[in-house]
């Protein structure tokens, strides 16, 4: 995107490029069997044809940096519009779509056409958006036929296409053709100039305002072929002659091998399973996008390819096991963008750890806080979680003392902004228009209710924050011991104590078996019952009774569905299977409860959800868990109901199955030590057999083997490589 250039650009209205004055979202019905593609920073959602059509469905387009750079996106065929006959995705950064045109406009009959054209579109997404098609003539003459690309940019932020209103939008140009280009050209209100480059291979089309059209005759099973890419932003190699599709794909294809290599490797006996797990490990990579020049995972495809703190942060606890190098860019490029004043308008104070980083025009022209924006409450202690747990399976002490000062930054935004009236919980208010008013990873308006829907006056003390706090400071009471300060460490150990018992006293509800879901303003318990309370399983905070009568409640029919732990009870009249976060089941959710069952030595009681979980993956179109779906009871023969919206691939969805396995096999690291504990594993009951293979802990690599014997799982030591190691075994 040229920041500057704008001499020779013609102005235009919107109208007059593309049809229509204004981004309304008029078509908001979410597309069936949508294709959707990303690499990068480029996303790409199309109806199953390939296209994106009628022009400005909000559902639909190209985009780069939070930014729509094809708004319209069409190829009409000679012979009228074509039959689908398949469309599939590969690695989520390949298209592929095949249609056929029937004899009718070429002498067959209408009463009984027959296929007689076949197209091939291959879309790719490198660092630019590729496209090729193929043309196969079948009949026994040959024919004249021609087609034609209609394209179109309203250069929309992402925010417009989700339903922003803006009340003035920036300048326009009029399309220019040049060199085999065709190029778009939008100067938005901060100034900045942005360009959606169409470039054509030859043979070169006639190109007539919007149109690129190509002429061709086709002989007897004859063919032709044509390419082209776009992008807003030269990419690298672009002063290369000629296109690449095929080299291309083969790099894309290359970056994918390298990750997977890069990577502990999960297989089992379950060829199903072991289908999710590797399109679930594929899937992180695809979510990795570059922020700022630094590789970071973005939160999930298609709305939220971008950074967010708390997403990347349970990502990154999710997949130590895998790769602990999603961990470490999650640590130092969060640290990168810690808070450092205090800003009202973007949430921001000195500490606090972001919560999402859009790059689009309305974040540059503040007309949305989202510099980064920072309204998230538990970002910051989770940061706190990451560094540690990413210093017990990776021993790196380097990392530890760089990032230090950051952590003590965070420590005293915990108590001096968070718990802003003192009382030793930490709370929240939205503090911007525009904002979230609701900050914890519930963030949905509604998503914080009174078991009747009534919602909570500000400020609001969410449990599962309080567990993660506590959690926080009895994991860097270690850190700061082992850098010397044990001042400084008890003094951690003293604050981490007295919060336990005060979450104890005051959300506990002894009727209910199972913690209050916040507290309000005026400091009344929440009593709904909720998935967030099965978090301070994870975080350690109840002891062994009420662990008990927490497992009870959320195993129990009002909390789990048969595919896994809802995130709010159906007892309540606020409970709704279909709405985000009153009633669905989300995968990240079950997962951090698991670990915290696995804590508790209740691995066993888990076996359900990750039975849960693994079925709804595989009725999933393609085999892996979504972001959420809805909260209707499993019934035999039922299909889990999947909410319409949902992100799909999704980081911490991707990342769940990794944090299930760990847990459900009680892996957990002392690198620093050189010990591994592998404490009672317990595999699932629709596997038999179970390995990992080179999983790093510290400077050494570890493949284990767990089989399931009767009621028991046995543990197999295959290899250790690098340094030594002690591979800590406890069967009960």
């Amino acid at each position: 995107m040229n920041p500057n250039r704008s001499e020779h650009l013609k102005p235009a209205s919107m109208q007059d490029l593309l049809g229509y004055s204004s981004i309304e979202c008029k078509h908001q019905n979410p597309v069936d069997h949508a294709m959707v593609l990303k690499h990068n920073r480029y996303f790409f959602t199309a109806d199953p044809h390939g296209d994106i059509s009628p022009p400005g469905h909000c559902g639909l387009g190209l985009f780069f940096d939070d930014t729509r750079i094809l708004s319209h996106y069409a190829l009409r065929l000679h012979g009228g519009p074509p039959s689908l006959l398949s469309n599939k995705t590969r690695r989520s950064f390949l298209g592929e779509v095949d249609l056929a045109i029937d004899d009718t406009e070429f002498g067959g009959v209408s009463w009984d056409p027959k296929n007689c054209v076949h197209v091939r579109r291959e879309i790719l997404l490198e660092e630019q958006f590729m496209e090729r098609v193929t043309l196969s003539n079948y009949l026994l003459e040959p024919i004249d036929f021609w087609f034609e690309l209609e394209i179109g940019c309203d250069f929309a932020d992402i925010f417009e296409v989700r339903g922003r209103k803006r009340e003035r939008r920036g300048d326009f140009f009029a399309l220019r053709a040049e060199d085999g280009k065709v190029i778009a050209s939008y100067r938005g209100l901060d100034g900045k100039l942005l360009e959606s480059i169409v470039e054509f291979h030859e043979p070169l089309p006639v190109v007539t305002g919007n149109r690129a059209r190509w002429e061709t005759r086709l002989a007897p099973n004859g063919g032709f072929e044509a390419e082209w890419q776009i992008y807003a932003e030269p990419p690298p190699g672009m002063g290369v002659p000629g296109f690449r599709f095929d080299e291309a794909r083969l790099e894309v294809d290359r970056t994918y091998d390298d990750w997977t290599g890069s990577c502990a490797r999960w297989t089992t006996n379950l060829a199903v399973f072991q289908d999710t797990l590797t399109l679930a490990m594929e899937d992180l990579h695809t979510l990795h996008v570059e922020s700022e020049g630094a590789p970071v995972i973005s939160a999930g495809v298609p709305w939220f390819s971008s950074f967010f703190g708390r997403d990347s942060i349970i990502t990154s606890l999710q997949t130590l096991s895998l790769n602990p190098t999603i961990a470490r860019d999650t640590l130092r490029n969060l640290a990168r963008l810690q808070g450092s004043k205090e800003d009202a308008f973007t949430e921001e104070e000195p500490g606090k750890i972001m919560h999402e980083l859009r790059r689009g025009e309305m974040a540059r022209n503040r007309e949305t806080p989202h510099l980064p924006y920072y309204g998230t409450v538990d970002a910051t202690p989770l940061w706190l979680v990451l560094l540690h747990e990413t210093w017990l399976w990776t021993g790196d002490e380097g990392l530890v003392r760089e990032l230090m000062p950051h952590a003590e930054r965070a420590l005293e935004w915990i108590d001096r902004f968070g718990d802003s009236d003192g009382d030793g919980f930490v709370e929240y208010r939205t503090g911007t228009e525009g904002g979230l008013v609701q900050q914890g990873w519930k963030d949905s308006g509604d998503g914080v209710p009174f078991p009747d829907g009534s919602l909570p006056a500000p400020p609001i003390a969410l449990v599962e924050v309080q567990g993660y706090v506590y959690d926080a400071k009895i994991r860097m009471a270690e850190l700061y011991e082992l850098a010397g300060e044990g001042a400084r460490s008890q003094e951690l150990r003293e604050q981490a104590a007295a919060l336990r018992e005060a979450i104890v006293s005051s959300f506990w509800m002894e009727d209910a078996g199972t913690f209050a879901l916040a507290l309000d303003g005026a400091k009344n318990r929440m009593p709904t019952i909720t998935s967030n309370a099965g978090h301070l399983l994870w975080s350690g905070v109840p002891d062994e009774d009420q662990a008990r009568r927490m497992t009870e409640v959320l195993l129990g029919p009002a909390m789990y569905s048969g595919w896994g732990i809802r995130t709010l009870s159906s007892t309540h009249p606020v409970y709704n299977p279909m709405s985000y976060h009153n009633g669905s089941v989300w995968p990240h959710d079950n997962a951090i409860i698991v670990m915290g069952l696995s804590r508790y030595q209740r691995a066993s009681d888990a076996v359900p959800v990750v039975r849960g979980l693994h079925d709804a993956a595989v009725h999933d179109e393609f085999q892996r868990l979504p972001e959420l779906f809805c909260g209707m009871p499993r019934d035999d023969g039922r299909h889990p109901v999947f909410y319409p919206v949902s992100c799909s691939p999704q980081a911490w969805a991707s990342g769940s199955f990794f944090m299930l396995l760990q847990g459900m096999l009680g892996i957990q690291p002392e690198a620093q030590a050189g010990i591994l504990h592998v404490r009672n594993p317990v595999l699932p009951d629709f596997v038999s057999k179970l390995t990992v293979e080179n999983m790093r802990v510290g400077t050494s690599q570890v493949s284990l083997q767990f089989s399931r014997y009767r009621t028991r799982t046995l543990v197999n030591l295959l290899s250790i490589s690098g340094d030594p190691l002690q591979v800590r075994i406890e069967l009960d």
